[in-house]
């Protein structure tokens, strides 16, 4: 079976043989079906009202924990966005009654970002929803595959990766 990488890949033979392609393949394969999973997973997000940048903050105030809510420079931490950027997402939220900024209750001249009673009840809808599509788009990989997909994919992020995340 041939896909468009395939193709791609034996124009750059015919072009330049001397050339050693092979992790072009690997990259190109990469990228198209993170496209493809990046479409078919923000259609669940979409279906609820929440773009990509939404559902990232209001799953990691989920899986905090009780009483879910984190400082603004842990939400940046966990979600790997600017400081200005996470103003802007927790503004949004805050619009939408999702969020709301609390006094920190371990440094009252800080806040604490957290779920309201409306947006604990939209994140877990939703979370639902996301993991049933997950688990719909991982099963067109044959089984077989999966695991050891998954270990290969571990051990290159990790080479990126020095830090294992906030505590």
């Amino acid at each position: 079976m041939m896909d468009q990488v395939d193709r791609i890949l034996a124009q750059w033979h015919a072009e330049r043989p001397d050339l050693d392609v092979g992790p072009m393949g690997v990259f190109g394969r990469l990228k198209r079906l993170a496209d493809h999973l990046q479409a078919e997973i923000g259609r669940v997000y979409a279906e609820n009202g929440l773009t990509f940048a939404a559902f990232d903050v209001l799953a990691t105030l989920r899986r905090a924990g009780p009483p879910y809510a984190l400082s603004p420079s842990d939400l940046v931490n966990w979600t790997m966005v600017t400081s200005g950027t996470m103003t802007n997402r927790i503004d949004r939220l805050e619009e939408q009654g999702l969020i709301a900024r609390r006094p920190n209750p371990e440094d009252g001249r800080s806040n604490v970002v957290a779920l309201t009673d409306q947006g604990f009840a939209l994140i877990d809808r939703v979370i639902d929803a996301h993991v049933a599509n997950q688990h719909r788009l991982i099963a067109q990989l044959p089984e077989d595959l999966r695991d050891g997909l998954e270990d290969g994919l571990r051990a290159w992020l990790a080479s990126f990766e020095t830090s294992p995340g906030p505590e």
